[in-house]
C-alpha cells in the first residue's frame, strides 16, 4: 500500500492529471467538487462489478464498464466505442481492496456449490464453467493488476490518457498509484 497516494486538496493531484478528466474524477469523488452539467462523457471508467463501490460523479460525466476485477480484456470493443464514437480522451482504471477476483481458485468449491444450489446447475457443468473462465478473470494482486492493465491499454490506445487508481472500500475514497 506504500504506492497509494491520497488527496486532501486539489494540489495533491499528480500534475499530469490536473486539468484532465482524471483530475476532475478525483475532485468530484474525493474532494466534493460541485457538479457541473455534462452533455457528453469526458472519460471512461473501468471498475469492478463489486457492489461496495459507488462513484460520486455528475450525470453524463463518464462511461462506466464494470467487470470482475475491473478487467477490460474482454470489453475492448466497448472501450474502443467509448473512444471512437463517444470521444473520450482518458480512461480511469479502478482496482479495489478485498476484490473477489483475487485468489479466485480458492473460491472454486463455493462457486460450484452456489451454481448448483442457487441456479440449479449440474455439479460437473458448474465445475467445468469455473475451470474454463476462472483463468481469464483471476487478477492476482489488485494493484499489480491495475498497473499491468493500464500498461496494456496504453499500448493499445497510445493517444489516450490511461490512469490506474485504487478505490479503498474502507473509506470509499480514490487513491492515486505511484508507478515505478
Amino acid at each position: 500500500m506504500h504506492r497509494l497516494i491520497g488527496l486532501q486538496d486539489r494540489n495533491d493531484i499528480f500534475p499530469e492529471y490536473q486539468n484532465t478528466p482524471i483530475g476532475l474524477l478525483l475532485e468530484y469523488h474525493n474532494l466534493n467538487r460541485a457538479f457541473i452539467p455534462y452533455d457528453k462523457a469526458e472519460l471512461l471508467v473501468g471498475m469492478c462489478m463489486d457492489n461496495r463501490k459507488h462513484l460520486k460523479i455528475p450525470e453524463n460525466f463518464a462511461y462506466i464498464i464494470r467487470s470482475g476485477g475491473g478487467n477490460l480484456r474482454y470489453s475492448e470493443f466497448k472501450v474502443s466505442y467509448a473512444i471512437a464514437v463517444g470521444g473520450v480522451r482518458a480512461i480511469a482504471l479502478l482496482s479495489h481492496n478485498y476484490c473477489g477476483m483475487v485468489n479466485l481458485f480458492s473460491k472454486k468449491e463455493q462457486f460450484v456449490r452456489g451454481l448448483v444450489e442457487n441456479a440449479g446447475w449440474d455439479p460437473k457443468w458448474a465445475e467445468e464453467h469455473f475451470l474454463h473462465f476462472a483463468p481469464m478473470f483471476e487478477i492476482g494482486n489488485e494493484i499489480d493488476f491495475v498497473l499491468s492493465e493500464s500498461k496494456r491499454l496504453r499500448l493499445r490506445y497510445p493517444n489516450i490518457l490511461v490512469v490506474p487508481l485504487f478505490y479503498n472500500i474502507e473509506d470509499n475514497l480514490l487513491y492515486q498509484i505511484k508507478e515505478a
